[in-house]
């Protein structure tokens, strides 16, 4: 069903008409004027101007209720500034100079013009492509679009300054691939909306991507995400982009063999990172529920994963939002996967709550450092709530481990420090780690009364056992016959452990970067974990 109505915008139009004849023409010829001449490639003025009167009617009535807000945040690794344009946070398109297209089987829709082409219909092996000049923006609206392709993209995006991809109002739409990609000369097509240009995805209906050998959405630059709803079923990445994915929001329902949201690119590993500040997000993946190869900064959202590892990328900040991540592998890892920035998992805000599966499992793993000055984590871990190479600098904030809440930062037993199997001390089960409750060095006073416990008929004679060929006389090396614990047997640690190198400080530092000795810390949400 077709969401504008012709009879509405002959109306306006006809207003428009009645109010030039009453009040003079100068303004409007102003506006027309402007349009005429503002060229394409600057961005401001191509998607603020409208090319008629009656179309600025429409677009400011309708678009201003359905803008997505947005406002900057300071002390982030990504500069945001000037991310989204105000036509990438508009959900609905001016449909006064609209063309209408209607998808068929085997036919590839050309756009070569920039515009706003509204789609619809269902069709087998149908490709929408895209192939414009680089100065003009291209709006595609799909409006009840069904299609399904054997090998090749639904959407293909060859050029263009920017591709818009909006889903009408109360619209529903599925787009499928169901077969492995074929190539299209040198390019190796991987997904069923694939760009090679920046693309944008907005809108106020909903868009289903099924793709059953690759990845579900691919762009060779930026993809920005703004509204809409999603679901996206894949046997590899939901979403990837080469150079950056940015959301302020939408719905995402993930189910992915890889990961959920990737940004990488092979030859430049000073860019693929991943901003997000709004949208509500369950991802089930088979890798990583969110990938970046720099930064990873999420400023806000909801967000259910499960996955092997939750989130991960070299720098990993976390500012705000409500975050649950179920992992069988580390909940947030922080590893070196580029040069461009320092290897840091960074808490200033949100509630963080990571449930770790059993194994060498790690709830924050930084192959550097960790600084807490804001924010929730919640962390229940059977073996391991943190772990990291460097130092982990407690400022603020609240860390609870299985439970408890604690006033330091654990360290993994497995690196060498203070911690131990989900807490502190390398024990199992709580705060102060043992078997129990103490520290894991020091005896409890029970130990050796095994209450409740009688050993088998045979203890103490080895009934039946024999010992191997050349030990049936096994005496103990000299000077261990009345072998003593050493004197400092039961004390504590000290909090730098001398044989890992790792070091944990509390109210020194305010930011994770070295690079940036500043970094403003944001309050805890305090809203309640929506799964």
């Amino acid at each position: 069903m077709m969401n504008y109505r012709k009879k509405t915008l002959a109306g306006i139009a006809a207003l428009a008409m009645l109010f030039t004849t009453a009040f003079g023409c100068s303004e409007y010829k102003e506006s027309s004027e402007k349009a005429e001449t503002t060229s394409q490639s600057e961005e401001a003025a191509s998607e603020t101007e409208t090319t008629s009167s009656a179309g600025n009617e429409k677009k400011n009535s309708g678009a201003e209720a359905s803008n997505v807000s947005y406002s900057p945040k300071d002390g982030g690794v990504i500069d945001t500034t000037d991310l989204f344009s105000k036509r990438d946070l508009e959900q609905e398109a001016d449909l006064s100079e609209a063309s209408l297209l209607q998808a068929a089987d085997g036919k590839t829709i050309d756009i070569t013009e920039a515009g706003v082409y509204i789609i619809s219909g269902s069709a087998k092996n149908c490709t929408i492509r895209v192939e414009a000049a680089k100065e003009d923006k291209v709006q595609l609206v799909l409006d009840g679009v069904s299609i399904t392709n054997d090998d090749f993209p639904a959407i293909y995006v060859v050029s263009a300054d920017k591709c818009f991809i909006t889903t009408a109002e109360d619209s529903e739409n599925s787009l499928t691939v169901s077969g492995e990609f074929r190539a299209d000369g040198d390019t190796n097509t991987d997904a069923v909306i694939f760009s090679k240009d920046d693309i944008v995805l907005n809108g106020l209906g909903t868009l289903k991507i099924t793709s059953d050998q690759g990845n579900g959405i691919s762009g060779k630059d930026d993809i920005k995400i703004t509204g809409g709803t999603y679901e996206i079923n894949t046997l590899k990445d939901a979403v990837e982009a080469n150079e950056s994915i940015a959301v302020c929001g939408g719905k995402f329902t993930v189910s992915t063999d890889k990961d959920g949201f990737h940004s990488e690119n092979d030859e430049d590993d000073t860019v693929g990172w991943i901003y997000i500040s709004d949208g509500d997000f369950t991802i089930d993946s088979g890798s990583d529920g969110i990938q970046g190869t720099t930064y990873v900064q999420i400023d806000g959202g909801t967000f259910d994963i499960t996955s092997a590892e939750g989130i991960e990328a070299t720098y990993v900040q976390i500012n705000d939002g409500t975050i649950s991540i179920d992992a069988s592998d580390d909940g947030i890892n922080a590893t070196n996967k580029s040069s461009f920035c320092d290897i840091v998992v960074e808490f200033n805000g949100g509630y963080t709550t990571i449930v770790m599966g059993p194994g060498d499992t790690d709830g924050v793993d930084a192959n550097g450092s960790v600084y807490v000055n804001g924010g929730t984590i919640d962390i229940t871990a059977q073996m391991s709530s943190f772990d990291y190479d460097r130092e982990a600098q407690f400022n603020g904030g609240k860390i609870i481990v299985n439970g408890e809440e604690v006033s330091e930062i654990p360290q993994s037993m497995m690196g060498g420090g203070h911690g131990g199997m989900g807490g502190f001390g390398g024990g199992m089960g709580g705060r102060q780690g043992g078997f129990g409750n103490f520290d894991g060095s020091e005896m409890p006073e029970d130990f050796g009364d095994f209450e409740g416990m009688t050993p088998p008929e045979s203890f103490g004679d080895f009934e039946g056992m024999t010992p191997p060929e050349g030990f049936e006389n096994m005496t103990p090396p000299e000077g261990f016959e009345n072998m003593t614990p050493p004197e400092d047997f039961g004390r504590k640690r000290s909090e730098t452990d001398t044989e890992s190198g790792a070091t944990q400080k509390k109210g020194s530092r305010q930011s994770g970067s070295s690079n940036n000795t500043e970094k403003a810390t944001a309050e805890s949400t305090g809203n309640d974990i929506i799964i």
